[in-house]
């Protein structure tokens, strides 16, 4: 990497809008593992879903450090970009990155919220905003263009020519890393007789329990014995699934709820064999590239972003819409998976390492100071 001038560090402003686990977590490793750039951050607690990524712009109109001049503007997808860019004329003329977490677009209906295209308009009008769109797997970014151009095509006039491959065009994948320290490579040997199955997900609706307990329940009928540990982020309401799952398969559980120790949890994700993830919506799944990062043997749907780096082996079918099928798929490829152990596959290239290096690449292509590949 080209050191930068010691008498000028370039000034980045980092926005994130809805500061959640996995966006905390990205903007502290970003400053943490680019250190040749001079931070400011702002960030707005993970709360009112619907007002903070609508009104977040209205917030920080009167923000101090946005009258300040920077060199770059990095923000997060659910950051308003074209509002900013309008309330602030001077951080209209500074180049800007959008890192899309997620996309509105994308995202399925749990039924309990009132339908709005507000959401998706920010998300398209801040990538039409950006300089450069970031999206943390392919099949974020392939999701977003896809279901975008739709979107649009249902509108009666008024639309530019080219929108939406102008957006590809500026567009790249760069995941959020996994830390080099979870690599551990251990080499011991999946329990076949009695496995440790491990699902670390949030528990939310998305992430489909109710198909993680006709999974277990489907092992248990065929006699397979498992220790169970389902650790994740928890809410005030909750699918009925876990309950379920808590009565049924009780004296199989080793860990369950929240892990409040990173310690422990990384101690868990070393000792459990296999990771489970029965999801219907995940834009990357770093709970599932954490797992695999130390060890474990993953066991995922055929869909998703699972397809970028759980091998073909171990993705069991997909039946979005016939989950006891589903269920069953993925109970009959985990026994064959136990009685023939496929070699780890640990994720490398999402190593912190390697991906610092892109982000920095792609920072400086962005500030000018390198030229585009």
């Amino acid at each position: 990497m080209p050191p930068h001038s010691p008498h000028h560090r370039p000034r980045i402003l980092l926005l994130s809008a809805y500061d959640a686990g996995s966006h905390q977590r990205w903007r502290q490793q970003l400053v943490a593992s680019q250190p040749e750039f001079n931070w400011e951050v702002l960030a707005l607690p993970p709360r009112f879903f619907r007002w903070r990524i609508r009104g977040n712009a209205l917030t920080w109109l009167q923000e101090p450090a946005l009258k300040a001049s920077y060199d770059l503007l990095i923000v997060t997808s659910m950051v308003d970009l074209a509002s900013l860019k309008g309330f602030h004329p001077r951080l209209a003329r500074t180049p800007s990155i959008l890192y899309m977490h997620e996309n509105q677009f994308a995202y399925p209906d749990s039924g309990r919220q009132h339908s709005s295209a507000e959401p998706k308009m920010v998300n398209l009008y801040s990538a039409i905003a950006a300089d450069q769109v970031l999206f943390n797997s392919a099949w974020n970014r392939d999701s977003f263009l896809g279901e975008a151009y739709r979107f649009l095509d249902k509108m009666p006039d008024g639309l530019p020519d080219g929108l939406i491959n102008r957006i590809r065009e500026k567009s790249r994948v760069v995941p959020v890393p996994i830390d080099d320290r979870l690599f551990t490579g251990r080499r011991h040997t999946v329990n076949a007789q009695c496995p440790h199955l491990l699902w670390n997900h949030r528990w939310e609706y998305d992430k489909a329990p109710d198909r993680l307990l006709l999974m277990l329940d489907a092992l248990a009928a065929a006699g397979q014995d498992f220790h169970l540990s389902v650790v994740g982020e928890q809410f005030r309401n909750q699918p009925e699934a876990f309950d379920l799952i808590h009565q049924r398969h009780r004296e199989r559980i080793v860990n369950w709820g929240y892990l409040q120790s990173r310690a422990d949890y990384d101690r868990l994700l070393a000792e459990a064999d296999v990771a489970i993830t029965t999801a219907l919506h995940d834009f990357q799944g770093l709970s599932v590239l954490e797992a695999t990062a130390s060890g474990c043997m993953a066991l995922a749907p055929d869909r998703l972003a699972y397809r970028e780096y759980v091998p073909d082996a171990q993705r069991y079918a997909s039946h979005p819409d016939d989950p006891v099928a589903e269920a069953d798929a993925a109970a009959g490829l985990l026994h064959q998976l136990l009685q023939q152990t496929p070699e780890p596959c640990p994720p490398q290239a999402w190593r912190l390492s390697k991906l610092q290096k892109k982000y920095y690449k792609v920072i400086s292509e962005t500030l000018g100071q390198l030229t585009v590949s």
